[in-house]
């Protein structure tokens, strides 16, 4: 047999001689401190075995002088630390960390033309006070909401100028003494526009509701315009700040500064693609066009046509820059089909609407003409017109914040008709609230009611988007999309009242996206207030916290088993 090569005849003589010196397997030493400290000083201490006498002295001269550095930062600047253990291979450092140093005094000085009222609200606000233990992380931190607080309003040229942590180790006291000059008081002055080639200066003009010339300097108002500026689909990039170097003295003494914009524009067209898939319509796809300066007027388009199973669409709505009062003004027209619940429908219409954000509500005012062709299954079609007003209150108090659990949203719409120009008077009360609560740190639970009446001698003569049918995902889960309404022949149709509730509890798994809920629905659709009753349904899911918002598949129970979801994915 032939001998295996030379490195491989001395690997197991390598390892024996390895295993047999008295370092090999000797652990670093271990830390004995206090819980908190414990975690800093192993977070921080660089530990190593030494491998002689000599080692262990330097070992221990530089343990103790970096863990007094640390130590100091939590306010205990006479601590022991001795590195204790007979032999090499077990070693402990023993902290005595000693009285933690306590705040005894204050000094806060503000220089510059500061009024007393400000004054008084910066010290008033000032989080450190006598007789609080002493760290280094809440001094930074105490320091730079006071410098903060001067940047964010009327002064953007404050600074620290001087600060000082005077301890006395031997009484385990601290003063604190910091200076703040503000430098001088800022004033808004005219805006300065760099970068518009394509729209004009009034487009700007239409977006700004915080920045007016005179006005003191508040840094939270430019980030306002800035991020309104970002959200238009007329820009990519902004930027929002005054400048100083331009600056002009005022009367009082403060400083007038011109707030300059700088804009980089979006390219106004974009053609979209998309495919999709959902347990409510089915597959489908679609293709959108959308232009932001219609006519070279800033004018907003959008328009698209969507070929799904069970309903097909073609689009066009535009939307007009905010007005002074930030208004927004929008037209469009639509075309759907669809056959859902062997009910056909064709349906033309086309509407005007204003809409106006006042802080975490929307109010949006439409007026509308629709015309609709009905044929349920088997029977003759009939068609409908009505001339409608409705309007519609949404209440976003956590608006664009996708990874917040808790919160609310709520929507109330009310709207109508009348003869002669639509086929029957009716009046529309529609409400919706989603509430959403977390249950420790991995639970979540998510409530929802809607409810709907129709005043009307009856249903007819009133298009069906205007009734109600339940059913489906973000409805009644366990029964199919719009099942729940007005059974006639072999079609459903909407009626005049709706209610649904839904409960769902979801436990996201530990370090995870993913999540597993359990829920029930109830709800209904009808057009007899006598014999009106909830349908229920239940069952499982799973959910995912993705970029654009939990998705979720679920299996739920009701007339039968029926599976939920949708997906789309942009081409």
């Amino acid at each position: 047999m032939r001998a295996p090569p030379l490195p491989f005849r001395l690997l197991p003589a390598a390892l024996a001689l390895a295993c047999s010196c008295p370092w090999a397997q000797a652990a670093a030493p271990r830390i004995d401190a206090p819980a908190p400290l414990e975690a800093l000083l192993q977070r921080h201490l660089q530990l190593e075995t030494p491998r002689d006498e000599a080692e262990r002295q330097a070992l221990q001269t530089r343990l103790a002088r970096e863990g007094r550095q640390l130590l100091a930062t939590e306010g205990y600047f006479d601590p022991g630390l001795e590195l204790e253990g007979e032999n090499l291979e077990d070693l402990v450092l023993r902290v005595g960390p000693g009285s933690r140093a306590r705040i005894r005094e204050i000094r806060i000085h503000i220089d510059g033309l500061v009024p007393e009222t400000r004054r008084q609200e910066l010290l008033e606000a000032w989080p450190l006070k006598p007789g609080l233990p002493f760290r280094q992380a809440d001094w930074t931190q105490a320091k730079e909401q006071l410098l903060q607080a001067l940047l964010e309003r009327d002064y953007p040229a404050a600074r620290i100028t001087h600060s000082q942590a005077e301890v006395d180790a031997d009484s385990g006291q601290v003063v604190l003494e910091v200076t703040a000059h503000s430098g001088p008081a800022y004033r808004f002055g005219e805006l300065k526009l760099d970068g518009l080639l394509r729209y004009k200066p009034d487009l700007v003009e239409r977006y700004n509701t915080q920045v007016e010339p005179g006005d003191p300097y508040e840094e939270g108002r430019l980030q306002t315009l800035q991020t309104r500026l970002e959200n238009t689909p007329y820009f990519n990039s902004v930027s929002v700040r005054i400048d100083p170097d331009a600056a002009e003295p005022g009367p009082d003494g403060s400083l007038t500064a011109p707030v300059r914009i700088r804009l980089r524009e979006r390219q106004p067209h974009q053609l979209g693609l998309g495919a999709g898939l959902s347990s409510n319509t089915g597959a489908r796809v679609e293709m959108n066009y959308r232009s932001a300066d219609l006519f070279r007027k800033a004018w907003q388009l959008n328009s698209g046509i969507r070929l799904e199973q069970l309903k097909q669409s073609a689009y066009a709505d535009i939307f007009l820059p905010p007005t002074r009062d930030q208004s927004q003004y929008a037209f469009g027209v639509l075309f759907e089909r669809s056959d859902i619940q062997n009910l056909k429908l064709q349906t033309q219409s086309l509407g005007i609407s204003r809409t106006r954000q006042q802080g975490s509500v929307d109010l949006s005012l439409n007026l509308g003409y629709i015309e609709e062709k009905q044929t349920p299954q088997d029977m003759e079609s009939r068609h409908t017109r009505a001339l409608t007003f409705n309007s519609i209150w949404t209440w976003q108090p956590f608006r664009g914040q996708i990874e917040r659990v808790e919160g609310y949203s709520s929507q109330v719409q009310l709207g109508g008709s009348i003869k002669p120009v639509s086929d029957q008077n009716f009046v529309r009360l529609y409400g919706k609230h989603q509430h959403s609560l977390a249950l420790g740190s991995r639970n979540t639970l998510s409530l929802r009611a809607e409810g709907g009446i129709i005043l009307a001698p009856s249903r007819q003569g009133i298009p069906q988007n205007f009734l109600f049918r339940a059913g489906g995902t973000q409805s009644v889960r366990g029964y199919s999309y719009q099942s729940l309404g007005v059974q006639e022949g072999q079609a459903v149709l909407g009626g005049r009242y709706l209610t649904t509730l839904s409960a769902e509890l979801t436990h996201w798994l530990a370090d995870s996206p993913w999540g597993i809920a359990a829920f029930v629905d109830a709800g209904n659709a009808g057009d007899d207030k006598k014999t009106f009753k909830l349908k229920t349904g239940y069952g499982l899911g799973a959910r995912w916290k993705s970029p654009a918002g939990p998705l979720g598949v679920d299996i739920a129970y009701g007339d039968s088993w029926h599976l939920h979801f949708a997906l789309a994915l942009p081409f």
